[in-house]
């Protein structure tokens, strides 16, 4: 090959290089994600700084950073994989070194906190964003579709009638809002599913799991049920540890990466199922298949805070208005935009009872998100200039 073969080669490769990553570098893109890191980051302090042993910003700021754990492995570990696969991975088999009281209670008790927000809002975020595409609906979301209520049916059905599957509800939780999913699609189907019967069918199995879950609570007769019940159906990040870490993170990994990979699907569902048909695409596979991606996103939420409202709904429209509708750019803005919601919203559940009345009480993060999107739905609404979309 000539020296010109060479450098033409060479310039088409790094060319078909930047296309393939190059979106990644949208100057909007790379604004929306650190603009969020920086809610997060400012959120978590305070998240760190509050709680019955009181801290300044500046001593949260150094346990987050203590050299103690993040220079030492075994500790990292320990947070993350759980002591026992921490010895299995190191081989350590001693005492772990002490670390200073301040550091043990922010890596302990207040730091998990806010990596659960983290989580719950990237799945939320995600699921929001893929029944969006699915349903070629902007207001659609897991809350719209069953999800939400199958999840919270069951686990009110477990603390109510089967209180000694309690140990098991975030599985039981997570099989029911699938469950729900799977009812609503065979309601849908008819030689194939269409958005609106989707959308439909989704309201009426909300609307029926709903009604039960009223129900329910009149079979309650201790009223501490009834309280988790509600902190449950109503989405809460109170008393999470790195439990409901290592619980959500490995199904979240698997769900960002095949919402990414299936990007291209979901641009082409955008684009209506003659035009997706025309360029070969299995339609009802293809839906099925992003649906349970979906399923999966959310349901990872709902094992560890519960059922918390619409955040799904928010965050995929909040970022298409910022970035484009793309679905590779989409996918990766709600990984930003969803955890600083939860994480913002979060701070205000637990420090907005204190600020408005004084109380040392924490109220359910699901209510700040319900009191943020109720008033964005509406505006949606109000935006579309023809609900027969729907």
């Amino acid at each position: 090959m000539s020296g010109g073969q060479s450098v033409a080669g060479e310039g088409a490769t790094r060319r078909a290089s930047e296309g393939r990553i190059g979106w990644l570098f949208d100057p909007a893109l790379i604004t929306v994600a650190l603009a969020s890191v920086a809610v997060v980051v400012a959120g978590g302090l305070v998240q760190v700084s509050f709680g019955t042993y009181s801290m300044t910003v500046g001593e949260a700021w150094r346990a987050v950073l203590d050299p103690a754990v993040l220079l030492d492995p075994r500790w990292l570990l320990n947070f993350l994989v759980g002591e026992g696969l921490m010895r299995s991975i190191t081989g350590f088999q001693g005492e772990l070194p002490e670390l200073a009281h301040g550091t043990l209670i922010v890596w302990n008790i207040r730091l998990p906190r806010v990596f659960v927000a983290v989580v719950v809002g990237m799945n939320l975020g995600i699921s929001g964003a893929i029944f969006q595409a699915v349903t070629r609906n902007e207001l659609a979301s897991p809350f719209i579709l069953g999800v939400s209520s199958g999840a919270g049916l069951m686990i009110l059905l477990t603390l109510v009638v089967f209180g000694g599957l309690s140990a098991f509800l975030p599985l039981i939780a997570a099989l029911g809002g699938a469950v729900a999913f799977l009812i609503v699609y065979a309601i849908a189907w008819k030689n194939g599913t269409s958005p609106v019967r989707l959308v439909l069918a989704g309201v009426i199995v909300g609307t029926v799991f709903g009604s039960l879950q009223t129900a329910l609570f009149f079979f309650a007769d201790d009223i501490n049920v009834v309280q988790s019940a509600i902190q449950w159906t109503t989405g809460s990040l109170t008393g999470t540890d790195w439990a409901q870490v290592r619980m959500a993170l490995p199904w979240t990994v698997v769900a960002v990466l095949l919402s990414l990979a299936g990007s291209r699907q979901l641009n082409l569902l955008l684009l209506g199922e003659q035009t997706a048909k025309s360029l070969g695409m299995s339609i009802e596979k293809v839906r099925f298949a992003l649906s349970g991606v979906a399923v999966l996103a959310a349901a990872a939420s709902i094992a560890v805070a519960g059922i918390v409202s619409f955040v799904g709904l928010i965050v995929p429209h909040m970022v298409r208005n910022l970035v484009g509708s793309d679905y590779k750019r989409v996918i990766v803005g709600c990984l930003f935009v969803g955890p600083a919601l939860m994480v913002a919203a979060d701070v205000g559940a637990r420090l907005g009872m204190g600020a408005i009345t004084g109380a040392d009480a924490q109220i359910p993060v699901g209510i700040v998100t319900g009191l943020i999107g109720g008033p964005y739905f509406l505006y949606l609404m109000r935006k579309r200039q023809n609900m027969g979309e729907l």
